[in-house]
């Protein structure tokens, strides 16, 4: 018999002020705090017969089949009093795991998070695709639901959002939101966007661009004037741009990089580093707002020379991540070694230093 349940471990993981909490065969519930993964209370060591007990205790009969199926399943729920979760449950060594997102339910706005304006410049813009890349835990949905508040308050729009699960739950402002979580609402993004096309959107939120379908129909919404924000677990603005472009064939390259010149709008990658003092996490960008110079460099297949672009137009609000970590190490809100961790070119970061 189980002497916990998962809204127990859960309510204490948001207690201490997780982000994460992992249950896996042979070590106790853990958690993860400011980046590091640490042991959650005095818990026993989960073993097979309470890990899948604990799966099956939130996956419904569907997500149960996909899960012995497919060996995973996402999806998010809701605790009355706790918050809003998302899930990953799957299967390794034929023992069942969890990790489990907790998920803000507010959404906090772009100054509260200390975002510069040109993201706001960005989330302005009529029309185009608008990137916010980093790895998994850098607070892309976090940047990106702050852009789509923003857009909320500051314009009258239709927002379509497609997400794999839904994070962030939004409520009508301005605009009229509507959000479809893969697999319960829709097969896959690519579908969904195909569709919105359909739905007389303004806006689009695509939760993840993971495949070729996808980033072609992101690409195809920004062309046809609909704004489109998408994130992609890539690092800098121009190994984004390299990222997109290498996904197709390279007989259709030559078009995706006419495309893509003429729709992107900006590229912002984030970070979360350690701070010095330990309380928490700094953010740490680059951003890239695309000007006719980059958009040559694009088309022309001079990605190459994004970084010195960047550099050079620090009054249009752009920034090398490699920069930005310097100046965080300059100001003592990081260590060095966790510039170094982090940055993309460390010779760059030297430099900058």
């Amino acid at each position: 018999m189980l002497s916990y349940t998962v809204e127990d471990i859960l309510r204490e993981a948001a207690m201490k002020g997780a982000s994460d909490l992992h249950l896996t065969v042979g070590v106790p519930p853990m958690i993860r705090v400011n980046g590091s993964v640490l042991t959650l209370g005095d818990y026993p060591k989960v073993n097979q017969e309470i890990a899948k007990s604990l799966v099956y205790s939130i996956v419904n009969e569907e997500r149960a089949k996909t899960l012995e199926k497919e060996g995973d399943v996402d999806f998010s729920f809701i605790l009355e009093g706790i918050g809003r979760f998302r899930v990953n449950a799957f299967k390794q060594r034929n023992s069942y795991c969890l990790a489990i997102r907790l998920l803000v339910n507010r959404i906090p706005t772009m100054d509260e998070l200390g975002l510069p304006l040109v993201l706001k410049e960005l989330a302005a813009k009529p029309r185009g695709l608008v990137l916010v890349t980093g790895p998994t835990g850098s607070g892309k949905s976090t940047t990106l639901a702050s852009m789509i508040d923003f857009v909320n308050k500051t314009r009258r729009a239709h927002v379509i959002t497609i997400e794999d699960p839904i994070e962030y739950l939004y409520k009508h402002g301005n605009c009229i939101i509507n959000q479809r979580e893969v697999g319960d609402d829709t097969s896959s993004f690519s579908r969904a966007l195909r569709s919105a096309m359909r739905e007389d959107p303004d806006v689009i939120l695509v939760g993840e661009m993971r495949d070729l379908e996808t980033i072609q129909a992101a690409i195809t919404a920004a062309e046809t004037g609909h704004l489109v924000f998408s994130t992609l677990h890539t690092k800098g603005a121009a190994s984004t741009v390299d990222r997109m472009i290498d996904v197709f064939p390279p007989e259709q390259q030559r078009q995706i990089r006419i495309q893509l010149s003429n729709v992107l709008e900006g590229v912002i990658t984030q970070n979360l580093v350690l701070r010095a003092d330990a309380k928490g996490r700094a953010l740490a960008m680059e951003i890239m707002v695309v000007n006719d110079a980059i958009r040559n460099m694009i088309r022309d297949e001079k990605v190459h020379q994004i970084n010195s672009a960047i550099q050079t137009n620090a009054k249009l609000g752009m920034q090398t991540l490699d920069a930005h970590l310097a100046l965080l190490v300059k100001q003592g809100i990081i260590a060095l070694q966790e510039a170094i961790n982090s940055c993309i070119n460390l010779e760059d970061l030297k430099r900058y230093l």
